[in-house]
């Protein structure tokens, strides 16, 4: 999903440089493009091929958080790369197919983790447009976020069933397009639906 692939770029602070949106950009092509590469060059490429892609994006990514909010991911990173490395060793077919699903799990810890150490990471991304949110505002955006963080790890979760099955080509259409219609379902039905919770928050 490509908030997925964006969120650890997110600024903390609303000042991204240039540098910090093009890295973004690209690794949310990169996540876009993952699933259909390797159902497309399996056959060509070796599943290990793919997994020690993974595995340098994920070490790579990590040594790219610099702001307060995603340094919290560089050691859950590192941990997946080495979860990835152990996994090509037993399967690399199922090391090369999980990268979604660590990724959807990764951005779930970061919008957890939030709820855990206020404030959420909703309301962190709302102060960047709105720096002095009402009280209500504050609760509707912690809802969010765990509307967020329970949709991230279900997305993890069936993306991981999928990478263990033997159906590639059901791997890829979830991780490669359902999953990211959904994202955007939710996100675009937040916005429509955003007034009416408000005033739920405000009850």
């Amino acid at each position: 999903m490509s908030l997925i692939a964006c969120m650890p770029s997110l600024p903390n602070n609303g000042a991204a440089s240039s540098a910090d949106r093009w890295r973004a950009a690209i690794f949310a092509l990169v996540a876009v493009v993952y699933p259909a590469a390797v159902y497309w060059l399996h056959v060509q490429v070796s599943f290990a091929v793919f997994a020690i892609a993974a595995i340098l994006l994920l070490i790579l990514r990590s040594l790219l958080v610099v702001d307060g909010v995603t340094r919290l991911l560089r050691l859950p990173l590192l941990c997946a790369a080495l979860v990835l490395a152990v996994l090509a060793v037993i399967d690399s077919a199922v090391a090369a197919k999980i990268y979604p699903a660590l990724l959807s799990l990764l951005i779930a810890t970061l919008f957890g983790n939030s709820l855990r150490h206020p404030p959420s990471l909703v309301e962190r991304i709302a102060r960047l447009r709105e720096p002095v949110l009402p009280p209500v505002g504050i609760v509707y955006c912690r809802r969010v976020t765990w509307i967020w963080t329970l949709w991230l790890l279900a997305n993890a979760m069936i993306a991981g069933l999928l990478a263990l099955a033997q159906d590639l080509a059901l791997w890829a259409l979830w991780t490669g397009l359902i999953s990211y219609l959904c994202s955007a379902v939710l996100f675009a039905g937040e916005r429509l639906l955003r007034p009416m919770l408000m005033r739920r928050a405000a009850r």
